[in-house]
């Protein structure tokens, strides 16, 4: 290993350091600001009291799942609680952070995608079918959640780019049918999402969702989602609740899109 990899690592592991401490100050900092108790706390966050008495006195550290969990109950984005002391912050600037003055719109600071690849060192697409679904909505950032998935591989498709695989349930969105599969590619940037344009939507409390999306983030930060089948009435998806957005490149079905009738 050369000297440069060796700063390189000690640069980053500094780095960690550091977000680890701001984030153990900030969660008891927070948590006494509510008057509340360990106990009570890590009850509402479903874990144990000696898990958040680690966080908070830096004896571990949370996964992404836990951390988004923190960060949802406290409303405080999740870059702000690894980077910014709060105790320095006025109680005007942290009610400006919790209303929304640090809104992610990008999508950006929420996390890094979790994913796997094979043996040839390619990226997989991983499948979520129906039955995983409920189950994606809570390992989406578990390395070892991903790793189970059904894994597959599309050599048309860019190997620079991100894809995925979801199941779809229902008939809002012909001409993909009830069953068949939608491939996604992940979007990084949230500013992206392209108007009438068809996305899968991953969002708290809801699982996936697959629509045509409005982008209506910038000024009245939510997305309006809407069906093709004009049965199913349109969705406001507030940007605060989205977790993943991914861009609709293909989809895989059993049965030929067809409504027509060739014996006219």
């Amino acid at each position: 290993m050369s000297n440069i990899d060796c700063k390189l690592i000690k640069y980053f592991l500094h780095l960690q350091k550091i977000a680890s401490m701001i984030f153990q100050q900030n969660l008891k900092l927070l948590r006494e600001r509510l008057k509340i108790s360990q106990e009570k706390l890590s009850a509402e966050l479903s874990m144990t009291r000696s898990a958040l008495n680690n966080y908070e006195n830096g004896f571990a550290e949370p996964n992404m799942a836990t951390l988004l969990k923190i960060s949802d109950y406290f409303k405080i984005p999740t870059d702000v609680l690894l980077k910014k002391n709060l105790s320095k912050l006025s109680e005007k600037a942290l009610a400006d952070i919790k209303e929304g003055g640090a809104l992610d719109i990008t999508g950006s600071k929420l996390r890094v995608l979790t994913t796997v690849v094979n043996e040839k060192q390619k990226e997989n697409i991983e499948l979520v079918p129906v039955k995983a679904k409920a189950g994606y909505l809570n390992g989406y950032a578990d390395p070892e959640y991903i790793k189970e998935l059904p894994r597959f591989y599309l050599p048309f498709l860019d190997s620079a780019k991100k894809y995925r695989g979801f199941q779809i349930d229902g008939d809002s969105m012909p001409p993909v049918p009830d069953k068949g599969y939608f491939i996604g590619e992940y979007v990084q940037n949230w500013e992206d999402v392209k108007n009438g344009r068809p996305y899968l939507f991953l969002v708290k409390d809801e699982a996936a969702i697959f629509k045509i999306a409005f982008n209506k983030v910038k000024k009245e930060k939510h997305f309006l989602l809407c069906s093709t089948n004009t049965f199913y009435e349109p969705l406001k998806v507030d940007v605060r609740n989205v977790l993943e957005i991914w861009k609709f490149t293909a989809f895989i079905s059993h049965e030929f899109p067809y409504s027509g009738n060739l014996l006219n």
